[in-house]
């Protein structure tokens, strides 16, 4: 990634530097939000800024243009230092019509910059917004600073001369309000010419028209007295090394990738889509090269049964979905267990119940993946914290699948998913290898035993059918021991149910010792999984700074837990579990541990903001005091 910040012409009015900025950007759907947010992230990010992405959804398909259910938004916080967290409220707000300034307005910090597009504020669009009145003239802005501008009269000047019909060039405003945002903030242009050559490549009059909108937007604001300041947010420092701006699902499947490569192994993904895992799909899908087979199955029991029966034929078995394809998967999943295969399951967690909101995020799958499955199921759980963090659980979910021949159920949500943040590349040489085995021809006359199990993982021989020697059933109905028949002893059974589940706790033996962000001991521990881990980070250090002892650690295996949490916990006063649903795993350590672990909810399919939390964090940290000093 490259760290110069070259100057960029006409900045005479005046640079001012800045530490970090939050900018979001609301419209229609198709106002292109969030392309406009994805190329302003892009050339950040090849500035050397740290980054922090929030694409939201909306979670109509075909809202009403104008209308507030189907505002789109994206929120992107670029900074000189690290952070962990894509901002809380925005510093600039660009709302593309009233229904975006209605929803988005209240989370605007006072005197922030308030880009309007004035074009959209007719009476018709104050009514689909739900306006009784102008909030431009009512005293609803005071207290903001306010630019308005008529994007979509500027941008048909700017095209005025385009082969692009009205419509067509109508559509360019976002890029003239992106060359605008460009000049207050001292991007460059040119990776987005860029990547606009080559998403248009067919269509070069699209090219033309949405560059010359962006040139236009950022020479408006060069020119007119009402941008009267320019910023810039120096470079943040970095580890050395390659960098690239990644997504949770990109992330994710590359890890999975990799993981498939360093076990010499053929991924085959079985999956149906479904918001918002459907891009591992996407992706996953242009690796034909690397040998990845994909398959769109009919429904989500054809596609985890098909990946099964990939695992079985000696691939890696993928099925990728969501909360509710992750009920109807569940008896192929016990399959698996009963089997005794290794299946990697993707589950990008959304608001449920049922179909919910399928474009926000929530954490309440977890239940579901630990005991949602009929008699005694134990599979692995483990979960991504960061967009980049995924590319490291997706692999650890290649390497335990395959040493300990069971189903891993990878939690991610549709906050990492579609969030983003710097990447550093790894060098695949140093990537850890992992050993698969399969099961050698047999011997003449020895009977092949399916069951005879490796003593240190208790995992199972995989054998590939059609090798020599290598006959034996496979299925549903429980198995004998060491030989595989079927067999409805009643001891057997116990000891297969309690073998399964053994098997699965062994993996607590390979997790390294849990990482606390401050000391191991303290007044108050803050545990999280999955994404909240940015807000419970930012809150965290805060209160440290202010002098609290208060420290945090972050779950990435969920089953089994690691071996050293129980102690962990002890060292503290107090234990509070911040999740994005109603206490699942605040719950699973209270029945497990016997602690008094505090629960903290939130589920309104948004994520976390770090200022709550630490307002939460800060009263029970004056509790705790108060009980000592009693």
């Amino acid at each position: 990634m490259s760290t110069s910040n070259p100057s960029t012409p006409g900045l005479d009015k005046g640079l001012q530097d800045i530490d970090q900025v939050v900018i979001r950007f609301a419209g229609d759907s198709g106002d292109g939000m969030q392309l406009t947010g994805d190329q302003f992230t892009r050339t950040t990010a090849l500035m050397g800024n740290d980054i922090a992405t929030f694409p939201d959804f909306p979670a109509e398909i075909r809202a009403p243009a104008g209308t507030l259910p189907g505002v789109s938004a994206f929120q992107l916080r670029f900074s000189s230092f690290d952070i962990h967290t894509p901002g809380d409220a925005p510093d600039v707000l660009v709302a593309m019509n009233p229904a975006a300034l209605k929803v988005h307005l209240k989370e605007l910090k006072k005197d922030g910059i308030l880009l309007l597009n004035t074009a959209s504020f007719g009476a018709l669009d104050l009514k689909k917004a739900k306006y009784d009145k102008d909030p431009r003239t009512d005293g609803s802005l005071a207290g903001y600073r306010v630019i308005e501008v008529d994007l979509e009269k500027r941008t048909l000047e700017a095209l005025a001369n385009s082969k692009l019909d009205n419509r067509g060039r109508e559509r360019c405003k976002n890029m003239y309000a992106l060359g605008i945002l460009y000049w207050m903030f001292h991007r460059e242009m040119a990776p987005t010419e860029k990547a606009i050559a080559q998403k248009f490549a067919k269509k070069p009059e699209l090219v033309e028209a949405n560059l010359m909108a962006m040139k236009a937007g950022h020479a408006y604001a060069e020119t007119v007295e009402i941008f009267q300041t320019a910023y810039r947010v120096p470079p943040a420092a970095m580890k050395p090394g390659t960098y690239r701006n990644i997504m949770g699902n990109q992330a994710l499947t590359l890890g999975v990738v990799a993981g498939a490569e360093k076990a010499n192994l053929q991924i085959f993904l079985g999956t149906y889509p479904i918001t918002p895992a459907s891009d591992i799909l996407h992706q996953l899908s242009t690796y034909k090269h690397r040998g990845v087979i994909t398959f769109q199955a009919e429904d989500e029991i054809a596609a985890v049964a098909a990946a099964i029966g990939s695992s079985y034929a000696g691939c890696l078995g993928v099925t990728s979905t969501s909360g509710p394809g992750i009920a109807l998967k569940s008896e192929a999943i016990g399959l698996a267990v009963m089997a005794e295969l290794p299946l990697v399951v993707l589950n990008v967690q959304r608001a449920g119940p049922s179909t919910g909101m399928p474009t926000k995020t929530q954490q309440a799958d977890l239940l579901q993946c630990m005991y949602g499955r009929n008699g005694e199921s134990p599979v692995c759980v483990i979960a991504a914290s960061t967009p980049a963090d995924a590319f490291e659980v997706g692999f650890e979910a290649v390497r335990i699948a395959t040493k300990y021949m069971v189903p891993v159920i990878v939690l991610s949500d549709g906050y990492i998913a579609n969030g983003s943040e710097p990447w550093l590349l790894p060098d695949p040489d140093k990537l850890p290898a992992i050993p698969v085995t399969f099961a050698p021809e047999g011997k003449a006359g020895e009977k092949f035993m399916p069951y005879q199990r490796n003593p240190e993982t208790l995992a199972r021989p995989w054998a590939r059918p059609g090798t020599k020697g290598l006959v034996h059933r496979i299925g549903g109905l429980e198995k004998q021991d060491v030989t595989g028949n079927i067999c409805y002893d009643a001891d057997n059974h116990q000891h297969m149910v309690d073998t399964r589940a053994q098997k699965v706790a062994n993996i607590a033996k390979d997790l390294p010792p849990l990482a606390t962000f401050g000391a191991r001991t303290g007044d108050v521990l803050v545990l999280g999984w999955g994404s909240p881990r940015g807000a419970i980070t930012a809150a965290t250090q805060r209160l440290q700074q202010m002098g609290h002892k208060i420290s945090c650690a972050f779950l990435r295996h969920l089953n089994p837990l690691p071996n050293d949490l129980l102690d962990l916990m002890k060292g503290f006063k107090k234990v509070v579990l911040p999740e994005l649903n109603k206490g699942q795993l605040a719950m699973m350590l209270r029945a497990k541990y016997l602690v008094d672990v505090q629960s903290y909810s939130q589920v309104d399919g948004q994520p976390f903001k770090s200022h709550v939390l630490e307002s939460y964090l800060n009263s029970v940290l004056a509790n705790v005091a108060k009980e000592v000093r009693k």
